[in-house]
Protein backbone atom coordinates (compact mmCIF):
# COMPACT_ATOMS: atom_id res chain seq x y z
CA UNK A 1 0.00 0.00 0.00
CA UNK A 2 0.95 3.61 -0.69
CA UNK A 3 1.26 5.98 2.35
CA UNK A 4 -1.47 8.65 1.06
CA UNK A 5 -4.00 5.65 1.34
CA UNK A 6 -3.89 5.80 5.07
CA UNK A 7 -2.18 9.14 5.90
CA UNK A 8 -1.67 12.71 4.91
CA UNK A 9 1.01 15.02 5.06
CA UNK A 10 2.17 18.48 4.86
CA UNK A 11 5.91 20.19 4.93
CA UNK A 12 8.57 22.95 6.03
CA UNK A 13 11.47 24.57 5.71
CA UNK A 14 13.75 26.76 6.88
CA UNK A 15 17.44 27.00 5.29
CA UNK A 16 18.41 24.20 4.21
CA UNK A 17 16.39 21.79 6.42
CA UNK A 18 12.52 20.32 5.43
CA UNK A 19 10.18 18.99 7.73
CA UNK A 20 7.66 16.67 7.02
CA UNK A 21 4.67 15.93 8.80
CA UNK A 22 2.82 12.32 8.29
CA UNK A 23 -0.79 12.15 9.93
CA UNK A 24 -2.78 9.09 10.17
CA UNK A 25 -6.20 9.71 8.65
CA UNK A 26 -7.19 7.05 11.77
CA UNK A 27 -5.17 6.60 14.93
CA UNK A 28 -5.33 3.34 14.47
CA UNK A 29 -2.79 2.95 11.60
CA UNK A 30 -0.52 4.79 13.62
CA UNK A 31 1.26 2.22 15.16
CA UNK A 32 2.00 0.81 11.27
CA UNK A 33 3.03 4.25 10.29
CA UNK A 34 5.31 4.16 13.60
CA UNK A 35 6.77 0.36 12.16
CA UNK A 36 7.03 0.96 8.47
CA UNK A 37 8.08 4.66 8.33
CA UNK A 38 11.07 4.81 9.73
CA UNK A 39 14.09 7.75 9.42
CA UNK A 40 16.28 5.06 7.19
CA UNK A 41 13.71 4.08 5.45
CA UNK A 42 12.67 8.10 4.73
CA UNK A 43 16.41 8.65 3.91
CA UNK A 44 16.32 5.72 1.78
CA UNK A 45 13.44 7.09 -0.39
CA UNK A 46 14.62 10.38 -0.89
CA UNK A 47 18.04 9.11 -1.71
CA UNK A 48 20.20 11.91 -2.85
CA UNK A 49 17.92 14.56 -2.02
CA UNK A 50 18.32 14.04 1.26
CA UNK A 51 22.57 14.26 2.12
CA UNK A 52 22.21 14.92 5.81
CA UNK A 53 20.51 12.62 8.78
CA UNK A 54 16.39 12.60 8.83
CA UNK A 55 15.32 12.52 12.85
CA UNK A 56 11.66 11.59 13.26
CA UNK A 57 9.57 13.21 15.86
CA UNK A 58 6.95 11.26 17.42
CA UNK A 59 3.63 12.63 17.95
CA UNK A 60 1.09 9.16 19.29
CA UNK A 61 -1.56 11.27 20.75
CA UNK A 62 -1.92 13.32 17.47
CA UNK A 63 -1.59 9.80 15.32
CA UNK A 64 1.48 12.01 13.47
CA UNK A 65 5.37 12.32 13.27
CA UNK A 66 7.65 14.75 12.00
CA UNK A 67 10.40 14.23 9.96
CA UNK A 68 13.47 16.57 10.27
CA UNK A 69 15.61 16.54 7.04
CA UNK A 70 19.30 18.46 7.37
CA UNK A 71 20.82 19.63 4.10
CA UNK A 72 17.77 18.99 2.10
CA UNK A 73 17.05 21.49 -0.54
CA UNK A 74 20.01 21.65 -2.42
CA UNK A 75 21.67 24.87 0.19
CA UNK A 76 18.35 26.42 0.60
CA UNK A 77 16.03 28.85 -1.32
CA UNK A 78 18.72 31.55 -1.92
CA UNK A 79 21.44 28.78 -3.07
CA UNK A 80 19.77 26.13 -4.95
CA UNK A 81 18.42 25.38 -8.88
CA UNK A 82 16.11 23.01 -7.86
CA UNK A 83 12.23 23.81 -9.17
CA UNK A 84 11.37 23.02 -5.98
CA UNK A 85 13.47 25.54 -3.45
CA UNK A 86 11.17 25.05 -0.77
CA UNK A 87 10.60 21.55 -0.78
CA UNK A 88 6.59 21.42 -0.75
CA UNK A 89 7.10 18.85 -3.24
CA UNK A 90 8.31 16.71 -1.18
CA UNK A 91 5.39 15.77 1.00
CA UNK A 92 4.21 14.22 -2.27
CA UNK A 93 7.22 12.24 -2.86
CA UNK A 94 6.78 10.93 0.36
CA UNK A 95 3.11 10.02 0.31
CA UNK A 96 4.04 7.66 -2.50
CA UNK A 97 6.07 5.67 -0.87
CA UNK A 98 5.49 1.70 -0.54
CA UNK A 99 4.90 0.34 2.73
Amino acid sequence: MKLWEIAHSRTGDKGNIANISLIAYDIKDYELLREKVTSQKVKEWFGEMVKGEVVRYELPQLGAMNFVMRDALGGGVTRTLSLDMHGKGMSSYLLDMEI
